[in-house]
């Protein structure tokens, strides 16, 4: 039986200002987007939303009130391999005509060497 680990986030309470997206809905659905992709990216999974009761103090007297809160709720498969890291085009070391890449023909497999 396979066995996850979970991350649970606080859902963002507003909308963050984006070029193209003219309503309010529309920002929000993208700021939970780039939010989700993130989490997607270092391998979790997002699994559903909930919005749970939290009791807190209301007043400096003591009295307490309860308020609700939406938090994001995702998970990963534990014991899973780190993920395979895509280097970024800063990372790409430039080629040089002398690299062995570059001397055998596209598609046909790992140079050989010939010595």
């Amino acid at each position: 039986m396979q066995s996850y680990e979970y991350k649970v986030v606080a859902a963002p309470r507003q909308a963050k200002r984006m070029k193209g997206a003219r309503t309010v809905a529309d920002r929000y659905a993208r700021t939970l987007s780039e939010l989700m992709n993130a989490e997607a990216a270092t391998g979790w999974e997002y699994l559903r939303a909930d919005t749970l009761p939290v009791e807190q103090r209301k007043s400096f007297m003591g009295a307490t009130g309860e308020s609700f809160h939406t938090v994001l709720i995702f998970r990963r498969a534990k014991g899973r391999p780190a993920e395979q890291h895509e280097p970024t085009i800063a990372e790409v070391r430039p080629l040089r005509a002398e690299d062995p890449e570059l001397r055998r023909p596209l598609g046909l497999g790992p140079a050989r060497r010939d010595d």
